[in-house]
């Protein structure tokens, strides 16, 4: 099992001081904390893509290849790429990039976007959101694949023999697909044999688990054995030495980043604290309380799931750096040798 963080850099004043960061602050937090996963041993550490004055990161490449440098094992990921927006060759001209400079540790996860904000940005119709996925991500697979490409489609200028470069470390680079929870997703990700990235923020895992037992018996259907068909799971963590007192801690936060972060005009909303505690309990999605806590809902997961990795969203809502500077400590020292990770 692979334990791993990610971050989207909201930009969110903390509740209980009123005081929020700026920008350059919040990247060299996101760039300590990457340096303290490194050393404690996590797997991943990926960063989303908005484009918003509300979430600082817009660009994941330009993230990874710093945190890249600062690391020594730690693998890069986006979290997730937004595909349809951009161009297939740039992405993957950017990953490869990365994946250089990391030494063959880079990852894209590419999605279609919750947060749509990219699409009027870029020139992109909403009316071709599905279509438009379809397609880049047609080319981005066969830029992966080959060095020379041709090929044409709908939203771009057709490519006749191109030289695609720089050609990354690994061969070829991973692509996963992250979704958040839409089983046609999930489908044609198994179809396609590339592993699956779930972000599970509100809803019960136990529903979910159907649809990754649809995923993995589509791609063994398909022809893909488990080493392509491999499913990672996204929430939100917080570690605390005890059960109440990190629940405690981490409500307030939790809370304040449903208000002002939700992805659609009429989402945001202060989530109630019997909600969060439900959502916090055992069977619930979210990852809070103490260390043997996390270590149990880890290992019921993996009975539920059969999954191989578990990103942790832990920088959220304003929490201050030390406080997530301590999740990560105790991942280190209470859960990694639970998991014998």
């Amino acid at each position: 099992m692979e334990i791993g963080l990610y971050t989207f850099a909201d930009m969110t004043p903390d509740p209980a001081t009123g005081r929020m960061i700026g920008v350059e602050q919040r990247f060299a937090e996101i760039l300590a904390a990457a340096e303290l996963a490194d050393q404690a041993g996590l797997a991943v550490y990926a960063f989303g893509e908005h484009h918003r004055l509300d979430i600082a990161i817009s660009s994941p490449a330009i993230m990874m290849a710093a945190v890249a440098a600062r690391t020594k094992r730690l693998r890069v990921a986006s979290a997730v790429t937004i595909l349809s927006t951009l161009d297939p060759v740039r992405v993957f001209e950017d990953f490869a990039t990365v994946d250089l400079i990391s030494g063959g540790r880079a990852e894209i996860i590419a999605g279609r976007g919750t947060f749509v904000e990219s699409f009027p940005l870029f020139g992109a119709s909403l009316d071709d959101y599905d279509a438009l996925f379809t397609e880049k991500l047609d080319l981005l697979l066969k830029l992966s694949a080959a060095e020379r490409v041709t090929w044409e489609g709908r939203f771009r200028s057709p490519l006749i023999d191109a030289e695609i470069s720089p050609r990354p470390v690994q061969n070829p680079l991973p692509i996963w697909i992250g979704t958040g929870g839409n089983a046609g997703n999930a489908a044609s990700a198994a179809r396609l044999g590339l592993p699956l990235t779930l972000a599970n923020i509100t809803m019960p895992p136990a529903n979910l688990a159907p649809q990754v037992r649809d995923y993995q018996r589509i791609g063994a259907e398909a022809g893909f054995g488990p080493d392509r068909i491999r499913v990672g799971l996204a929430g939100h963590m917080h570690i605390g030495e005890t059960s109440q007192g990190a629940r405690d801690e981490f409500y307030p936060y939790y809370s304040r980043y449903f208000l002002l972060h939700a992805p659609k005009k009429g989402y945001a909303r202060e989530i109630p604290r019997d909600e969060y505690d439900k959502r916090a309990a055992a069977d619930g999605p979210i990852f809070v309380g103490s260390p043997q806590e996390i270590v149990d809902k880890i290992l019921w997961e993996r009975e539920l799931f059969g999954h191989q990795r578990y990103l942790g969203q832990i920088d959220i809502g304003g929490l201050p750096f030390p406080k997530v500077a301590r999740t990560i400590e105790l991942l280190e020292a209470k859960v990694l040798p639970a998991l014998k990770v």
